[in-house]
């Protein structure tokens, strides 16, 4: 038992050479949501605290990123919320994926999908109230509805 313990020791301590690269990618605000979108502040602060750290170019890295495997885990966490939805890039995206993008926001807050219970486990801020899920739901809604509008599609 005591060797297998030294083991997992010298292990746990090996893999501490295998850092993350938490470099966020540069911010451009004129393609960000919150600024295109000129979301209400009261929801800008909801989107901020619960969705920001994994879904745009703004993620904050706590102290546990600096331990392995705790920061593959969550670099591979925010690697692909990233790809799903980068609320920093929004502007960039097609017509069709900004409102596929949203339309998949929406049936995750409302599913109660979002944020990941494994990311609240650190960060009780982030959770949402019922009400706030219906403040999110219904900003993203009405956010897809516009963009509907403005291009024709309604």
């Amino acid at each position: 038992m005591k060797k297998v313990l030294i083991f997992l020791l010298i292990v746990f301590v090996f893999i501490q050479v295998f850092r993350i690269d938490k470099t966020n990618p540069p911010v451009n605000k004129s393609v960000d949501f919150l600024t295109v979108k000129k979301t209400p502040e009261s929801t800008a602060k909801i989107i901020r605290n619960s969705c920001y750290n994994c879904h745009s170019n703004e993620s904050v890295y706590p102290w546990y990123s600096n331990v392995a495997p705790a920061s593959w885990l969550m670099k591979n966490h925010i690697d692909e919320g990233r790809k799903h939805l980068n609320f920093s890039d929004f502007a960039t995206y097609q017509t069709d994926q900004q409102l596929h993008k949203l339309e998949e926001a929406v049936e995750m807050v409302q599913n109660a999908e979002m944020p990941l219970e494994s990311y609240l486990l650190g960060h009780q801020d982030a959770r949402l109230s019922d009400a706030q899920r219906q403040e999110l739901v219904d900003y993203f809604t009405k956010i897809r509805t516009d963009i509907q509008i403005e291009n024709g599609l309604r």
